[in-house]
């Protein structure tokens, strides 16, 4: 969180170093380019579990079972990435990190202040998702999602006050988005079906001041939420005999799906752009 801080400490730095610079022009109307800079980190992965079919009827939220019978996976889930085959092991946090991009954007100020417009921008981050389970063999199961970059067209409504705009924003957000799958059982095959794209929405808002007639600063905060899409991994036969768990309801094996089907996260981004 040290770089949040250190970003909304940088942004209010620039607003307060350059009053004089933002008198030549208040009118906020016309198209820029510019580029963001910020922090992004996870967030809505509590509780999140890993769910089965195990008759691969495309239907998740079946009980694995061992041939005793008992459940499987009665150690339970952790929504990180796992370090050993057991809840005791313990489990690594999501990964956070540094993003940026680039916008372009337009801007129209009617009369009173009211400031509307859209913008589009790109943004390069590498945000990383993980949820395990852990069964009685003991074993561990591990699906990781990372989010490579997004893409996000957006409306931006506020109020221009001089030189300083205040504005909220909102709209649609479409992702990149890269799966995996890692697991400790050596004795079943595993196959997935790969990486996914996905359209999503986002909202947020922030304040920008200008530096002159063609220079702007700001500072925004974004939550972004992104369909993950339908990742399936499916535990085959692989050396198990038949009485193994993943096989006693159908011998081809069982799929694992995630519980949660987006991809949510916080950015705080200092922005620049030109004016025109």
């Amino acid at each position: 969180m040290k770089h949040l801080f250190t970003i909304a400490l940088l942004a209010g730095a620039a607003f307060a170093a350059t009053p004089a610079l933002a008198q030549d022009n208040d009118d906020w109307s016309g198209f820029y380019v510019g580029g963001q800079l910020g922090y992004g980190f996870r967030t809505g992965g509590s509780n999140e579990t890993i769910l089965f079919d195990t008759n691969l009827d495309g239907v998740y939220g079946d009980t694995v079972n061992t041939s005793a019978p008992a459940n499987a996976f009665s150690p339970g889930f952790c929504d990180e990435a796992a370090n050993g085959p057991t809840p005791a092991d313990g489990c690594d946090g999501d990964r956070n990190g540094i993003e940026g991009g680039i916008h372009a954007g337009f801007d129209v100020q009617t009369g009173g202040g009211f400031v509307i417009g859209g913008v589009v921008d790109y943004t390069r981050t590498r945000l990383r998702d993980s949820v395990s389970a852990f069964s009685t063999t003991p074993a561990r199961y591990t699906m990781t999602r990372r989010l490579r970059d997004v893409m996000t067209i957006r409306a931006r409504a506020g109020f221009a006050s001089g030189p300083t705009l205040f504005y909220a924003t909102g709209g649609l957000a479409y992702g990149n988005i890269r799966n995996s799958f890692s697991t400790s059982n050596t004795a079943n095959s595993f196959t997935d079906n790969g990486n996914e794209h996905g359209w999503g929405y986002v909202f947020g808002g922030g304040v920008e001041r200008k530096l002159g007639s063609n220079f702007s600063v700001g500072l925004q905060y974004l939550y972004r939420s992104v369909d993950a899409g339908d990742y399936v991994v499916r535990a085959g036969p692989g050396t198990a005999p038949l009485t193994n768990p993943f096989r006693i309801v159908n011998p081809n094996g069982t799929d694992f799906s995630r519980s949660r089907d987006n991809f949510t996260s916080h950015g705080i981004q200092m922005t620049a752009s030109y004016r025109f």
